[in-house]
């Protein structure tokens, strides 16, 4: 009996500590969104969803099966040549300034960059020289974001970083290119969305790897956030690092149940965002990573140097989650859908509300916060316009209740080779046709523009 009034009070005050936000959109008006002058416009891409011709883990992981078969990526797409950015981004810049933003943050590859260790490629860094130049000739800020899911082959069969010790090779690479661009870039991102390249990678097997084990993904999942403070350190040392911008990429993505009296999906909810989302949050406050998910996941790690490694936070956000838990699922949850959710295409719903909490949460840190991706799959472009309009809505909103967002890219620029999912989900501004790589502007994304023309003209 004792038990049972305690699982109930667990219930009750989860639901009252725990609310899951909810606006009444029918009250807003989405007409009469406002920022600050300073407020800072971009959009974002990375190197091998756009590039084309790039040979790393990525590329050797879409030529693969799983166990059961199937291939990697739906369909047994492969990146091949993508949006062909590599030869097309002067006219792609173009594509950039046309919209008006200021800021494009886009992704080194480094296999390009070191095909070999410690062998660099001249023409790849004179490459990324050239596009920081063009990019600078129409006014638009640089933002280099130092790995972006993919790394060299001989990084991969090194055990990238399922092991400590190679994170000096990536430093080794951060330190060569920063030395090469810092005079002209102002603002850096170290490493994108650790937890997803964990996760993905080692837990569910929808990235490479593809591997299923929880403790490894516990120990990428450490490493990646350890590669970050070790960078920021080294190149703070470097010239040019007192006069940067160094932050970290982490996607936000709430967990909350689908049944809001089951305590089983509460319990099931809270593991899922204590490792993906509160953990590292902490680790950036306290120096100090505790991953604690009995069965799955249970390793620790400290590294003071962490609290003092951000000059910035980049937020990725694009929706939560309402997770119901199964224990005879591969993954112990279903993932579940309310009624009159609005769907995208990846799948996952239209939750702009989520974004004002994940700017309350990150905001813990007391450091700028840059949304460096926010945008939407819509094959159909039906949604889009409604979608961008919401979630800056959200945005304005935030800044209002005084939360210090300085800054919004929308993801992404152009469609592109969407991992997992190959190119059947188109989160572009610009629709390309992948037979002749024509670009063309979507309806949908002239909310974004028509956002920033009036903030420009107020």
């Amino acid at each position: 009996m004792l038990f049972l009034i305690f699982l109930i009070l667990a219930i009750i005050i989860f639901n009252l500590l725990f609310k899951e936000t909810r606006w009444d959109w029918n009250k807003i008006n989405l007409d009469s969104i406002t920022f600050p002058k300073s407020f800072i416009w971009g959009t974002a891409t990375a190197s091998h969803q756009v590039e084309g011709n790039c040979k790393n883990n990525w590329s050797e992981f879409e030529k693969g099966f799983k166990n059961n078969g199937k291939p990697n990526i739906k369909d047994a797409q492969i990146s091949g040549l993508a949006c062909d950015h590599w030869q097309r981004y002067k006219s792609d810049i173009e594509l950039i300034k046309s919209i008006g933003v200021k800021h494009y943050r886009f992704s080194l590859e480094w296999s390009k960059i070191e095909p070999e260790l410690g062998v660099f490629n001249d023409e790849a860094l004179n490459h990324y020289s050239d596009v920081i130049d063009e990019l600078l000739k129409n006014n638009i800020e640089p933002v280099i974001t130092l790995h972006h899911f993919s790394h060299p082959i001989w990084f991969d069969k090194l055990g990238a970083f399922e092991k400590e010790k190679n994170i000096s090779h990536l430093v080794s690479f951060c330190d060569k290119v920063f030395s090469h661009y810092s005079n002209r870039v102002k603002y850096w991102c170290t490493i994108n969305e650790p937890g997803v390249v964990a996760i993905q990678g080692y837990f569910t097997g929808m990235f490479p790897p593809g591997e299923k084990n929880g403790q490894k993904a516990g120990e990428v999942y450490k490493n990646l956030l350890e590669s970050h403070v070790q960078i920021y350190k080294s190149l703070k040392k470097l010239p040019n690092g007192n006069s940067v911008k160094i932050g970290i990429v982490k996607n936000i993505n709430q967990f909350d149940p689908w049944n809001r009296y089951n305590i089983f999906d509460w319990l099931f909810t809270f593991a899922m965002n204590h490792v993906f989302n509160w953990a590292p949050i902490n680790f950036f406050k306290t120096g100090k990573l505790k991953f604690r998910v009995p069965g799955l996941i249970w390793n620790s790690h400290i590294n003071k140097d962490a609290v003092k490694s951000l000059d910035f936070f980049g937020l990725n956000y694009y929706s939560h989650n309402h997770i119901r838990f199964n224990p005879f699922s591969k993954d112990y949850s279903d993932l579940m859908y309310k009624k009159n959710d609005i769907m995208t295409d990846m799948p996952y719903t239209i939750y702009a509300e989520g974004i004002y909490r994940a700017i309350k949460l990150v905001s813990k840190l007391n450091l700028p916060i840059i949304i460096t991706e926010n945008g939407v799959a819509d094959k159909e472009d039906s949604i889009r316009s409604e979608y961008i309009k919401k979630y800056l809505f959200a945005v304005s909103k935030s800044i209002k209740d005084g939360y210090n967002v300085v800054g919004y890219y929308y993801w992404s620029l152009m469609d592109n080779f969407e991992w997992a999912f190959g190119y059947d989900m188109r989160f572009g501004l610009f629709e390309v046709d992948f037979e002749n790589q024509k670009r063309t502007l979507k309806k949908g994304a002239k909310a974004y523009i028509n956002i920033i023309k009036t903030q420009s003209n107020e």
